[in-house]
């Protein structure tokens, strides 16, 4: 699924319009009828107080679209209307007129602090006061009405946009913006939705497609792609009935040191679980019983270190390396980082330790094979792009450091984002029990095991992430997220892959 700037999709809006030859006033009616269904789906008639605040904008338009079509079906709807300026949208005020087709109560106007009404813990608030559209901070008493709405423990909706968030640029987030508990977005997501700063503003979300131009859409050349699950499936390879071991791959994972064996040993067990052939594990000397008791199916190379890896002597042609778990960051680990990488010409997983090192030797990345696959956490991405002002300056330094060392970089987080050159993938798998020691370690694997099973590098990073985090959803309604150990996600990758392939549940047809 793709994800457009706030200008793209107002460019498919028009699009949209022109090509149906419909007005925008009947595309905020179609759009009105559909968000009316989702919540009239949810309430069945309920006769909870439903409080909508409308801008004068277009937003403020498909308030009062939604405001009409839930009078009809006799919802109890209280509209106002942030009165904050004498330019109205035409959309506003058409929709303002048709109001009074089915209600005496017009619209509420609201001009100043005063103005503002008693809210109730049992009210709903929808929030259509601002769009896509905004690009300075809400000031004056319009922020006293988003700090007043803000305090009130009532569930608030959100029209396409949180009132206050942009949708695609980057904003201080210490100004007025609506804290929502579920946004309505209209045919795709915003990129603000998936960034750490901006993305608890519009609780959880739920995409609404409105039928814009599908040529428009399909040519728009997006901010970034979600890893959607059949996006996904697509991507899946599956066995030949005739196949070995040898038609799977060899992993070869370079980790572990004193105190950090467990590292070594999920992303050993990662890779088994997603399917790689062979996975050897070279580790230090005092590694060896560890490994080899834990992991009956692995062998091991032990090294000269007897608590790190102070060498590298092995022939890794045909092989997959994924370097770095637990590794530690000593000059003999660093020598036998370098030395394994020298003798690598396929991309190679790099991680945790093995990232720090990098960044502490910078003639290093010359010695890293194209396409290879970067997993780090924001500590380490700072050792390597430096300090980031905001999320998006985050973003814009990954795109950099993956176009000049042509590499991916896969930035793990809530929404784990993989980075290849300019183009941006996010993942929508995942919750916050995988926030625990070893989880990367455990991603790692997983993309090595991919790599092994010859998919190319962008597509084991981007389906590696979807499964990591589609594992972490399963074995957590089994766990909870507090239950959650790296291990038990390792487990359920092939929980994750059955996952793809099972049939959607029968939705029950509405009388």
């Amino acid at each position: 699924m793709k994800i457009l700037s706030a200008q793209q999709l107002a460019e498919a809006d028009q699009s949209t319009i022109d090509k149906n030859q419909i007005s925008s006033n009947d595309l905020m009616g179609h759009i009105a009828k559909l968000i009316f269904d989702k919540i009239h789906q949810r309430l069945q008639g309920s006769p909870v107080p439903i409080k909508i605040f409308c801008g004068i904008g277009k937003n403020g338009g498909d308030g009062l679209a939604l405001a009409r079509q839930m009078i009809q079906h006799g919802y109890h709807v209280t509209t106002y209307v942030t009165n904050c300026s004498k330019k109205r949208a035409p959309e506003f005020l058409y929709h303002y007129d048709k109001i009074k087709e089915v209600t005496k109560d017009w619209p509420i106007l609201l001009s100043c602090k005063e103005d503002f009404p008693d809210l109730h813990p049992q009210d709903i608030i929808i929030d259509a006061i601002f769009g896509t559209g905004i690009n300075r901070p809400i000031d004056g008493w319009m922020a006293d009405l988003v700090h007043y709405l803000n305090k009130t423990p009532a569930f608030k909706l959100a029209i396409d946009m949180p009132s206050g968030l942009y949708a695609n640029t980057p904003q201080d987030i210490a100004t007025p913006i609506i804290q929502a508990q579920h946004t309505f977005s209209f045919e795709t997501p915003k990129l603000s939705f998936f960034l750490s700063q901006t993305g608890k503003f519009t609780g959880t979300f739920e995409v609404v497609q409105i039928g814009l131009d599908p040529e428009y859409m399909m040519k728009a050349a997006p901010l970034a792609q979600i890893i959607t699950p059949d996006a996904a499936k697509s991507m899946y390879k599956p066995r030949d009935k005739f196949s070995h071991k040898g038609d799977y791959g060899h992993v070869l994972t370079m980790a572990g040191s004193k105190g950090k064996v467990g590292a070594a040993v999920l992303s050993n067990s990662a890779a088994l679980n997603m399917g790689a052939g062979k996975v050897t594990a070279y580790i230090p000397a005092h590694a060896n019983v560890i490994l080899q008791s834990s992991l009956p199916e692995i062998m091991t190379i032990s090294s000269l270190g007897e608590d790190f890896i102070t060498d590298f002597e092995h022939d890794i042609k045909d092989i997959t390396l994924c370097v770095g778990p637990g590794l530690g960051t000593g000059d003999d680990v660093s020598s036998a980082f370098a030395k394994a990488l020298s003798q690598q010409s396929l991309p190679v997983v790099i991680d945790a330790d093995g990232l720090n090192i990098l960044s502490d030797n910078s003639d290093y990345w010359k010695l890293i094979p194209k396409n290879s696959i970067l997993t780090p956490h924001d500590g380490e991405l700072e050792k390597l792009i430096g300090q980031w002002k905001d999320d998006y300056d985050r973003l814009e330094k990954a795109k950099k450091l993956s176009i000049d060392k042509d590499v991916i970089i896969v930035l793990k987080g809530a929404h784990t984002i993989v980075v290849s050159g300019k183009n941006l993938y996010i993942n929508d798998t995942g919750n916050p029990g995988m926030a625990t020691a070893g989880s990367g370690d455990v991603l790692s694997g997983i993309i090595a095991g991919l790599l092994a099973q010859k998919y190319d590098a962008l597509t084991a990073a981007v389906f590696g992430v979807f499964l990591h985090g589609r594992a972490g959803d399963i074995a957590s309604q089994t766990y909870a997220h507090e239950g959650l150990k790296a291990s038990i996600i390792s487990n359920f990758v092939g929980a994750a892959i059955l996952d793809l392939f099972r049939p959607e549940p029968q939705q029950p047809q509405q009388q």
